[in-house]
């Protein structure tokens, strides 16, 4: 869990163009940006002083808001949990295209449960179900694939999900770990100090979760039934021959403006 940030003082919230100068100076990019999405989300004058003063102790923007802007859709977000990358957002148009009406969902590693929770909502109605190891992540998911009908479960990967969905997973997303962990330490501050090791740590090479996701997908697959997960572009080969050495037909697609990648392992048609 994150470091508790210092009480903020009592003194009166900055005029705007004060608030974005104080942004700017802690580092924040898009500090007029942020300053507008402060003042909408503050209630009061003296929460909109408290969220700047957490914003600019290094808290990441979506934990201070308390929401993440996600496929056009608002997703509970809160400290300890992963926040939503607007790169993951191919993941989901991809995973829209294969998803037919009914599927069974599942959104492994889910986090927020802000994948799940989108593409439900772009693709419905289906039987969504969601898992993370961390209660944290599962509270917060649960609020997010509530509007949806989504069950979350707690647990790791697949020992997470009912018994009975074995074999008739349609759409598997599984937005794993994938960073290799002697790089870890040069992610911003933002990830690195306030969201959960676990969710950004992917071993040696960031393919450890992958791997055993890959290994047991076409177990829990339905015949043409296929698993997506998001890598980077030097992980592709690799990422690859976890899914086809484990029964999967596999291929990558890759979204420039997005600097996003994902691999999709499919189980053929005829059950094999």
């Amino acid at each position: 869990m994150p470091d508790a940030v210092p009480a903020s003082p009592a003194t009166p919230p900055p005029s705007f163009p004060g608030l974005v100068a104080r942004l700017r100076a802690a580092g924040c990019v898009f500090a007029e940006d942020e300053a507008e999405l402060l003042r909408a989300t503050a209630r009061t004058s003296a929460e909109l002083a408290a969220m700047a003063h957490r914003r600019m102790a290094g808290l990441p923007l979506e934990h201070v808001l308390g929401w993440a802007g996600f496929c056009g859709l608002r997703m509970r977000v809160g400290p300890g949990v992963f926040v939503p990358r607007r790169r993951s957002e191919f993941l989901v148009h991809r995973a829209a295209r294969l998803t037919r009406p009914g599927a069974v969902v599942v959104d492994l590693c889910c986090g927020s449960g802000a994948l799940g929770a989108a593409l439900a909502a772009c693709a419905g109605p289906v039987e969504l179900h969601a898992a993370d190891i961390d209660p944290v992540a599962v509270d917060c998911a649960r609020a997010n694939t509530a509007p949806v009908g989504g069950r979350v479960h707690r647990g790791d990967l697949f020992t997470a999900l009912p018994p009975e969905l074995r074999g008739r997973i349609g759409v598997l997303l599984a937005n794993v770990p994938y960073v290799p962990t002697q790089e870890v330490g040069l992610l911003p501050p933002e990830a690195r100090d306030h969201e959960p090791r676990e969710a950004l740590d992917g071993g040696a090479d960031g393919l450890d979760v992958l791997r055993r996701v890959a290994a047991e997908a076409r177990h829990w697959l339905a015949p043409g039934g296929s698993l997506l997960s998001e890598t980077g572009e030097r992980q592709v080969p690799a990422a690859l021959h976890a899914l086809t050495g484990n029964g999967l037909r596999a291929r990558t697609e890759h979204c420039p403006e997005r600097s996003a990648t994902v691999v999709i392992g499919t189980r053929p048609a005829n059950g094999a």
